[in-house]
């Protein structure tokens, strides 16, 4: 047992006892019991109401129930949420310093080491069960060893809590004999409550957005079961004739009625059975079309678009729609690491270091997809005018690491080279500097343009109007640039520089580059007429 006081992050003493003590475990009876009745089964329109209704009242323990039995029964709805809370488990946690303040390498190492452990990932899921239902607990099952840790973490029944009934925002554990129920322990408990809506947590929960769209979508499951029943299966009818005796009737009402559970019957000779398909029209065109409808409505209200999940849509459709719900995966990571940091985290630092200045926090950092083709269309085109870009920014945003030294690494293709055996100069290096304007070339890389003379001539005052004139493109294209410069610095994503630079086509300050090609063209026009 430790021998110092302990003190919680704010310097506060904490009882080591009640710490170490397991207080909102379930009950065999009573209020905290496990075992209760299904809410799901016989659901009307007026039961359903009544369940939300005493919900915001206080009493949430149907809504709670049937919360968790819309997960069991609607496999759309348990897949899309699912998906949701997947997204986020599939984020690793990231340990860093302080903001400003000094880096303490075993406090550091100590977290990365709690949220390296294997039931840290099973807590993550644990809370996350709020997503559903609005909030979550998780009891911490402190131990002291060679210092104070979890050795656990035990999820608790959102049933045996409730919100105090003056604000609706503080849990509570309930209690036999307690309206109000008992206040939780300070650092015993992860309690997340995602704040996915204003207004009272209990009304915040996915399930309580898709309670609705579950009744319907039941109703309509139900009906199509029995449309199938009297239009799925051809009608048979037995045909006698007129002399047919009671005991031939029976024979043949028999064999009508094997057909349906054998598939094979025999009647005597004479009589006949017919198979009438029956004429209800098509039950996919309605019960089918309204099913698709509410799952496209739970997808919308969980993750908010379709094209992810719903059948029928393209990849680029999806890659679309996905910025939507990269918004609602990067604000489900941040409520939940703010919750970790303050109800684990920092009470394990200040229980094993005492209380920090500044504590190191676990993020659940999301990196945004990148069109990497898009991307690389963009730096295409405005490299080679100018635009100096980091290798290594480019790198980070498609995912590429840098290169070790003795790496084997891609090279651009060698460009073919046309009868190089019937040219003098095929054995001269391609890139060897010269100062003669007739083998000068480009240097994109030096951002130098000169002028090529035509093969086999002496430049003449053409060759020399263009290297004049090539020699002041950076001055021409300044402003230009500057505009694009300035554009790119104030994009905050792709999607938002394409629509600036459309914007930007019509206003483009082009009159230096416009006055001097107006004037290469008026000089050139009057040498060719001297020539």
């Amino acid at each position: 047992m430790s021998t110092y006081q302990l003190v919680d992050p704010h310097g506060r003493p904490v009882s080591s006892t009640s710490l170490l003590k397991e207080e909102a475990a379930p009950t065999l009876t009573g209020v905290r019991a496990l075992w209760s009745d299904p809410v799901a089964s016989g659901l009307t329109p007026g039961k359903l109401a009544r369940i939300l209704r005493d919900a915001v009242e206080g009493e949430a323990g149907d809504y709670l129930a049937l919360a968790e039995e819309m997960e069991e029964r609607d496999l759309h709805y348990a897949s899309v949420l699912g998906t949701r809370k997947r997204a986020v488990l599939a984020i690793e946690p990231a340990v860093n310093p302080p903001d400003g303040g000094a880096t303490n390498d075993k406090i550091l190492d100590a977290v990365r080491e709690l949220v390296e452990a294997p039931e840290f990932e099973a807590m993550q899921i644990d809370v996350l069960d709020a997503l559903g239902k609005g909030f979550s607990v998780v009891e911490i099952l402190w131990e002291y060893g060679s210092q104070w840790r979890p050795r656990g973490y035990a999820w608790r029944d959102p049933r045996h809590f409730q919100f105090d009934r003056k604000t609706g925002r503080e849990l509570r554990l309930r209690e036999d004999g307690s309206i109000e129920g008992r206040t939780l322990s300070r650092y015993s408990f992860i309690r997340h409550v995602p704040k996915l809506k204003s207004g009272q947590p209990i009304r915040g929960g996915l399930a309580r957005l898709n309670a609705w769209a579950f009744l319907l979508k039941s109703y309509t499951l139900k009906d199509w079961a029995a449309f199938l029943e009297v239009f799925g299966m051809p009608l048979r009818v037995g045909r006698y004739g007129r002399g047919a005796t009671p005991d031939e009737k029976r024979v043949l009402l028999r064999a009508v009625r094997d057909l349906a559970s054998d598939a094979a019957a025999i009647i005597p000779s004479g009589m006949e059975i017919e198979f009438i398909e029956a004429k209800g029209g098509s039950g996919n065109a309605v019960f089918g079309a309204m099913a698709d409808y509410l799952d496209a409505q739970i997808s919308k209200g969980v993750l908010g678009q379709t094209m992810t999940t719903d059948d029928g849509s393209s990849l680029a459709q999806a890659q679309v729609h996905e910025n939507v719900r990269y918004d609602i995966l990067r604000a489900d990571a941040r409520q939940l690491a703010a919750t970790i940091n303050r109800d684990l985290i920092q009470p394990f630092i200040a229980f094993n270091f005492g209380p920090q200045e500044r504590y190191p926090t676990v993020d659940l950092p999301v990196a945004e997809a990148e069109d990497i083709k898009t991307l690389s269309d963009a730096l295409t085109k405005l490299v080679p005018l100018g635009l100096k870009v980091s290798m290594a920014e480019v790198r980070e945003k498609i995912g590429l690491s840098e290169p070790e030294e003795d790496a084997d690494v891609l090279t651009p293709a060698a460009k073919p080279k046309a009868d190089r055996q019937d040219r003098p100069e095929a054995d001269e290096p391609e890139d060897e500097d010269t100062d003669d304007p007739a083998t000068a070339r480009a240097c994109p890389s030096c951002g130098e343009v000169h002028a090529t003379a035509r093969a086999g001539e002496e430049p003449d005052e053409l060759d020399d109007l263009l290297e004049g004139a090539l020699d002041e493109w950076g001055a021409d294209l300044a402003p230009v640039m500057d505009q694009l410069q300035a554009e790119f610095a104030a994009a905050s994503s792709y999607e938002d520089l394409k629509a600036r630079l459309d914007r930007l086509a019509g206003t483009l300050d082009v009159g230096p580059l416009a006055r001097r090609i107006a004037d290469l063209a008026m000089i050139a026009r009057g040498l060719g007429d001297a020539g």
